[in-house]
């Protein structure tokens, strides 16, 4: 129907005839000439029509904003006066000659427009309208070339495309699954996969040593920004490859995806372990672009009496650290109220401050309230540590050691966002060195990443120390966001047995649960490993948005709900007995007699 699309025409198509099909973006009425921009995916063009052509001219002045058009006109340069620097076809209009109104639209719920600011409700519930707009036709392009750029590359170094299920059974995965009823099969479920990891691990003892997948993954958990109850994974998996080698392609692939999609050279990636990413930032995906880092401050708060420091600093799952901030003693004494109620959100009982006025005159040069309870020469040795200078503001944080990471990490974020204090530009890194588990609030271990990651050590050392032994997991991090993360693989039955025992997942439940992997581990796996990029993530910093939903075509609400479609919903009685599946009467329902 079409020989061009709208945002396509430039001045080297002056003095064709064109055939051009898309939405009215806006219509003009200026004094007996009609104007219509038309918009497509590509752009937008202004069409001219004059009375000269009567019946066409007629039928553009009934049209209005959304209708479907398609029209065939000649296009020519416009007027040095009339040109439009801030389009893109700004240079050119098309002399409209003929128009065919394909479809009348009804009044919008909203306007289009970049300067139409309307609810994320309305926007979801009328998603096909909002994905009408420039910015959000742009990201799902953007998002397009970087799957096509991702597909390109892992093709060329010889990975294979395969899919695996997506209804399979529940694993451990960390959140809750999404449950399908069999109906074949009364009374059990299949699982919606929340990532492909077990498949994976399958294809590389099956010998297709390089896998990937644009794979959909389902997890029914609470959900944020970077939240989604489905999401999509560049799914990667190898064998015959170290960790080192595995890091090394996929760095690869991504500075290839940049310079391919965002003409962006992206700098040296460092490696950095677990271990010091969460000393020094407090979380383990730190942005590198905030100048802000922790410093421990233990040593010296174990000679201080003042409880709510010396407790923490005796306690071996205890810390004090401290976050100078330069030039912040400029900070009101209402803003630190501000920032001592978000930290409390993270488990932090306080926010304790000094600020530094006058270094010269020692602690009288200081202003702070927990000052009294700390002797001077303490109070010295801590500003030479953190290197204070006049006009700097500290902050601390003192409780278990989680807590004290958790509430500085993210104040250290906040604090710099609101300082003005981020670098442009992209920091990426490599965190490395992960422990294999960690503590559960049961008292036993739980896998920092899966069950399924490699240690480091053999598996008596594993055993003897469980809480000590590091994994062979690597993540890839960008401006604070982790864009994958990943690992080398248990490929031996023995180890992969040791690490379900510390578990406390028992011979009965592993043959239960996961004999399949067992049984495979003893014919001949491979050294294997892989890593997992969040598609979803990485676009959202790649075109700027703040939230995944506005990178994916059909979101859900932050309730896991579709508003457009209203589902989830109710399901016919019929359908649920099919299923073999009784709901239980609310007790509203029992008192209405329902």
């Amino acid at each position: 129907m079409r020989s061009h699309y709208c945002g396509a025409l430039s001045t080297a198509n002056i003095d064709e005839t064109v055939t051009l099909c898309g939405w009215v973006d806006r219509r003009r009425d200026h004094g007996g000439v009609i104007f219509l921009d038309l918009r497509d995916r590509q752009g937008i063009v202004q069409v001219v029509f004059d009375p000269d052509t009567e019946e066409h001219f007629q039928r553009a002045d009934k049209v209005r904003s959304e209708y479907v058009l398609k029209l065939t006109g000649r296009v020519r340069a416009r007027t040095e006066s009339t040109v439009n620097p801030t389009m893109a076809t700004g240079q050119i209009e098309v002399l409209g000659k003929q128009l065919e109104i394909l479809n009348a639209s009804a009044t919008p719920p909203f306007q289009l427009d970049e300067h139409t600011r309307v609810g994320e409700e309305v926007r979801l519930q009328y998603r096909y309208m909002d994905l009408r707009r420039q910015e959000m036709q742009e990201r799902l392009i953007l998002r397009s070339r970087i799957t096509s750029a991702v597909r390109n590359f892992l093709d060329g170094e010889g990975f294979l495309d395969i899919e695996t299920p997506i209804l399979t059974r529940a694993t451990p995965e960390g959140a809750r699954d999404y449950l399908v009823p069999s109906r074949t099969h009364p009374g059990k479920f299949f699982a919606l996969p929340q990532s492909p990891q077990l498949f994976k691990q399958l294809l590389m003892v099956s010998g297709f040593d390089r896998y990937y997948q644009i794979a959909k993954c389902f997890r029914d958990e609470d959900l944020r920004a970077d939240r989604q109850p489905e999401f999509t994974q560049i799914d990667i998996e190898t064998a015959f490859l170290d960790e080192q080698e595995i890091m090394a392609i996929t760095e690869r692939m991504i500075r290839g995806l940049f310079a391919a999609v965002l003409n962006v050279d992206l700098p040296a990636f460092p490696h950095m372990t677990y271990a010091d990413a969460m000393d020094r930032y407090g979380s383990d995906k730190p942005d590198l672009r905030i100048p802000l880092e922790l410093v421990s401050v233990d040593d010296l708060m174990q000679q201080v009496e003042f409880k709510v420091f010396r407790g923490p600093a005796d306690d071996p799952a205890g810390r004090v650290a401290a976050l100078k901030v330069p030039g912040g003693a400029s900070i009101s004494r209402k803003e630190i109220d501000d920032y001592t109620k978000y930290v409390s959100i993270f488990g932090a009982r306080g926010l304790a401050w000094i600020k530094v006025n006058d270094l010269a005159a020692g602690v009288e040069g200081l202003q702070s309230p927990i000052l009294k309870f700390m002797p001077d020469d303490i109070v010295a040795q801590m500003m030479t540590r953190l290197g204070a200078a006049n006009g700097d503001i500290i902050f601390f944080g003192a409780d278990r050691t989680r807590v004290v990471n958790e509430a500085l990490g993210a104040l250290r974020i906040k604090v710099g966002q609101d300082q003005g204090m981020v670098a442009d530009g992209w920091a990426p890194l490599w965190v490395v060195d992960f422990p294999m588990f960690e503590e559960s609030a049961t008292g036993g271990w739980t896998p920092l990443h899966h069950p399924f990651t490699a240690p480091s050590c053999d598996a008596e050392q594993l055993a003897a120390s469980p809480g000590t032994a590091l994994s062979r997991a690597y993540d890839m991090v960008l401006n604070g966001t982790e864009l994958g993360g990943g690992s080398i693989r248990i490929h031996k039955r023995d180890m992969q047995e040791a690490v379900f025992r510390i578990l406390d997942i028992d011979e009965a439940e592993a043959q239960e649960k996961f004999g399949f992997l067992l049984n495979a581990l003893q014919y001949g796996a491979p050294p294997h490993g892989g890593l997992a990029f969040g598609l979803d993530r990485l676009v959202m910093l790649m075109t700027g948005a703040t939230s995944i939903r506005d990178v994916i075509a059909f979101p859900k609400t932050q309730s896991a709900a579709c508003v457009m479609t209203d589902a989830p919903g109710v399901v016919a009685a019929e359908q649920l007995k099919e299923l073999n599946i009784r709901l239980r009467q609310t007790r509203e329902a029992v008192e209405q007699g329902e």
